[in-house]
């Protein structure tokens, strides 16, 4: 029963991975079995099986061009630095940004995209063009001048140190990431995920059929329960 279920556990976080193969800074979840003794008073003759996602794949993905101007992908190591609706600072490897109302860059709903000195606001209708540092320059419709709106804050913190959190993004428990300035940046482009597509449809596969045997288990265990219960039942009339 215990292998049944975390079979399709693991099965489900592969069937995600696949799902998020095309989406931009996706970081594949790496799943795995562990097992629980049962603790008695005796030996520990059983063990509970368990689904675990002890870490996540940070391999770079493939970039792919777009030409839109908010669109931006970190080559190498990294990541963009945004601010969740509850204040705290979170790292994400997609780029897949837009302006709001108030000019304000963003990575999603109310998550604004940070720069060293805070929030990046552009103005309106302004052509936008980012440096390889991460440094954001404007210019205004028929003038000749860059004027520079901020700079993205890039951040490597060690992938192992990171957590990721329900909404996808990740978090550096205990503190916050220092800027490196080594990082790089491309516009007009994004990161797809970094999940191998034929390798997770064989995953599948071979999940698939785990969890088929399992339940076969469980079947075989409970007509064997019955045909006891049988047996029993006829030695006693």
């Amino acid at each position: 029963m215990t292998g049944g279920t975390a079979s399709t556990q693991q099965l489900a976080v592969t069937a995600n991975n696949l799902a998020n193969a095309q989406t931009p800074g996706f970081r594949e979840v790496i799943s795995a079995y562990r097992t629980d003794p049962i603790k008695g008073l005796g030996a520990d003759s059983r063990a509970f099986v368990a689904e675990t996602t002890p870490g996540n794949n940070f391999t770079t993905g493939q970039i792919k061009t777009t030409g839109n101007t908010y669109d931006m992908a970190i080559k190498g190591d990294g990541f963009f630095v945004v601010r969740k609706p509850d204040g705290t600072e979170a790292y994400t490897r997609s780029g897949q940004f837009f302006v709001n109302d108030q000019g304000v860059l963003q990575a999603g709903r109310d998550v604004p995209v940070m720069g060293s000195g805070g929030t990046i606001t552009l103005p309106p209708n302004a052509i936008v063009q980012v440096a390889e540092d991460g440094q954001i320059f404007t210019q205004l419709p028929g003038t000749q001048f860059l004027n520079q709106a901020g700079k993205l804050k890039l951040v490597s913190p060690n992938p192992s140190d990171l957590v990721r959190d329900e909404d996808g993004l990740f978090n550096l428990p205990g503190g916050q990431a220092a800027i490196d300035g080594k990082v790089k940046v491309v516009q007009g482009a994004l990161e797809l995920g970094n999940v191998n597509p034929a390798e997770s449809m064989v995953q599948i596969i071979a999940q698939t059929r785990l969890n088929d045997l399992n339940i076969r288990s469980i079947q075989a265990a409970d007509t064997n329960a019955r045909s006891a219960v049988s047996l029993l039942s006829l030695s006693k009339s």
